[in-house]
């Protein structure tokens, strides 16, 4: 079994072969069972969670991701989610691969988000708002630029000075990237809004997004968890990455509850669209909302792709 630490699996993963290896997955399926959630008590800090996540093709290749949170981490100088990969041949169950979960998660839930952007943001969204400073937030300006014409980056985080960090790595890298405290004002002005964060209440409103504005929310992927209030769905078309967050986002179960929307108001999943079999935007002036919670077939197409580089 080959072991692909964090370095060798990050150079395996650029953006351009990601988001390809996702459609072509979303396309053709694979087996994806509900992921296993359990909780962990933790003395005297919030509890634990620990998710469990397998997909296979059944003459192909079978995955299992384990993923650990850990929200009380910040306190102890350590990140909040660890996450390892095994990659199995589907035929024998043969160990194949160790690789790095924690890239593997990050890189291709960046790379989700920019897919269904491929087909819900207008093609000349130029400015994006980045909201959030972690993992995850530091990877979405090159996962966007592979499908739009990025050119000026906008971030806001709860910190101000982890904004401005995140800011200034992206300018010592040649972007135009700011950082603001002013999110409502951020927010009107962007093509693209981003939130990857771990908030339990709305951190945007519906009411500063301007018309022609994709949303794209990455982070809620519990039902505690939640980044948009409810008048972001309101005149909105919603698409989800799949089925699963109908039952397990905060920020699509409260609106459900509220009959913001209904589960038949869903325009349609990350893999309708990627067959054709969803409509896309429609105008210029429409809103569109991305929710994701993350999916093993994302993980399973990143694993194989990490393996057959290097092999």
């Amino acid at each position: 079994m080959k072991i692909h630490d964090a370095p060798t699996t990050r150079r395996a993963l650029p953006f351009d072969k990601l988001i390809a290896a996702l459609e072509a997955m979303f396309s053709s399926g694979c087996e994806v069972p509900l992921r296993h959630t359990h909780q962990i008590d933790v003395a005297q800090q919030a509890p634990g969670t620990v998710l469990i996540m397998p997909a296979w093709q059944s003459g192909g290749f079978l995955g299992i991701k384990t993923v650990n949170i850990f929200a009380g981490n910040a306190s102890r100088g350590l990140p909040g989610l660890f996450s390892t990969y095994v990659l199995y041949d589907a035929n024998t169950g043969e160990p194949l691969a160790q690789i790095d979960g924690n890239e593997i998660t990050s890189r291709r839930t960046a790379a989700a988000s920019a897919l269904a952007a491929r087909h819900l943001a207008r093609e000349d969204a130029s400015r994006l708002l980045v909201i959030g400073s972690g993992r995850v937030a530091q990877l979405l300006l090159h996962a966007y630029r592979a499908v739009r014409p990025i050119r000026q980056v906008t971030v806001w985080s709860r910190r101000a000075q982890t904004a401005e960090a995140l800011a200034q790595q992206w300018r010592d890298e040649g972007f135009d990237a700011l950082a603001t405290t002013d999110l409502p004002g951020a927010t009107a002005n962007a093509d693209i809004v981003t939130c990857a964060t771990l908030a339990t209440e709305p951190v945007v409103r519906g009411e500063w997004l301007r018309a022609g504005t994709h949303l794209d929310l990455i982070g809620g992927f519990m039902p505690s968890m939640r980044e948009a209030d409810d008048a972001c769905f309101e005149g909105s078309d919603l698409y989800i990455d799949t089925s699963e967050a109908l039952k397990k986002s905060g920020d699509l179960l409260g609106p459900l509850s509220r009959g913001v929307f209904t589960a038949d108001d869903v325009k349609g999943t990350l893999e309708a669209l990627c067959r054709g079999e969803a409509p896309r935007r429609r105008d210029a002036a429409q809103r569109t909302v991305f929710k994701s919670v993350g999916s093993a077939i994302e993980d399973l197409a990143a694993a194989i792709l990490v393996h057959r580089q290097a092999t």
